[in-house]
């Protein structure tokens, strides 16, 4: 088991790299000069080479990535142009809405998805099959966004069932907070849980008609106790694969989700730091959600391993 997780760890290593170099050259692909947006209409040529002087932006870009990568390592990811403040104070303030809408997200992606997949697959080839098949390709089929505001129309305006504001922080109230994760979580998880469904049906069909399915069969054991203990363990293991995908189009959706529910998350800062062109936001804000998301996929390659044997390091 160390040799797996050590294994996976030095595989990090590479993509915090690239990432990083990837974040860092934003700053470079985005056209317009940040000297110059820091200094509005009293920007002129002398003056830009002043500001980009004391930015350090007009040295070699090999030792600003040096610098930028050290600043980093140290949680350093230098201060916003728009607000004033340092980068990583803003990120940690909008952090906790979109890793509670992302979680919320895929917990539902998770209960329905599995659930889905496991009808689906005890029922494989039956009627019950195809109408499973053919929801969950309606929910992938479905923007979340408009799903969102279907949800906002019918229980926030229409029944008032739920807060019209939907994001209260956790530590201010918990009972508030649950409720209004309920709707930004069910639109976000729709198009996921198709992706975990179909995984899951594949998997529960497969290991039903296994070999052992059939001599457990033989041998007298009940077959709820095959399906659980035996057929949906086994399912798990191309379940967790799609978990790890499903965690990546979550953050991507949960952009755009932070919108149609008011949620101050990073979003809402990465957009208006895209359009005022406040580059290091936009640099702080994508490298965390790069570092998450690796982070993520790390912790469902080590579960992995625990759970097949055979993708160990041998």
């Amino acid at each position: 088991m160390l040799k797996l997780i050590g294994s996976r760890l030095v595989l990090v290593i590479p993509q915090l790299l690239i990432v990083g170099l990837l974040v860092f050259s934003l700053l470079y692909l985005v056209p317009g000069s940040a000297a110059a947006l820091i200094l509005g209409d009293a920007a002129n040529p002398e003056s830009i080479k002043e500001v980009e002087a004391q930015l350090g932006l007009d040295r070699p870009f090999l030792e600003q990535l040096g610098t930028w990568f050290a600043n980093a390592v140290q949680g350093d990811l230098g201060n916003s142009y728009l607000y004033k403040r340092p980068v990583a104070d803003l990120v940690l303030e909008r952090l906790p809405a979109t890793l509670s809408l992302v979680g919320g997200g895929l917990l539902v992606a998770m209960v329905v998805g599995v659930g889905l997949g496991l009808l689906a697959g005890v029922n494989a080839r039956r009627l019950v099959d195809r109408g499973v098949t053919g929801f969950s390709a309606l929910m992938q089929s479905m923007p979340e966004f408009w799903v969102g505001l279907l949800l906002v129309l019918v229980f926030v305006i229409q029944l008032g069932w739920f807060p019209v504001v939907a994001w209260t922080p956790p530590g201010a109230d918990t009972g508030k907070w649950l409720r209004g994760l309920v709707l930004p979580a069910l639109a976000l998880g729709t198009g996921a849980s198709a992706l975990i469904a179909r995984q899951t049906r594949t998997a529960v069909a497969e290991a039903l008609s296994s070999r052992y399915a059939d001599t457990l069969t033989a041998a007298g054991v009940p077959r709820g106790r095959i399906i659980f203990r035996y057929a949906l363990k086994n399912a798990m293991i191309p379940v967790l694969a799609a978990s790890a995908l499903a965690v990546g189009i979550l953050f991507g959706t949960s952009l755009v989700m932070e919108r149609v529910f008011a949620f101050p998350g990073l979003g809402s800062l990465l957009l208006s730091s895209v359009i005022s062109k406040d580059l290091p936001v936009v640099q702080g804000a994508a490298l965390v959600v790069c570092l998450i998301v690796i982070a993520v996929n790390l912790i469902v390659d080590i579960a992995y391993g625990v759970l097949n044997p055979r993708a160990r390091p041998q």
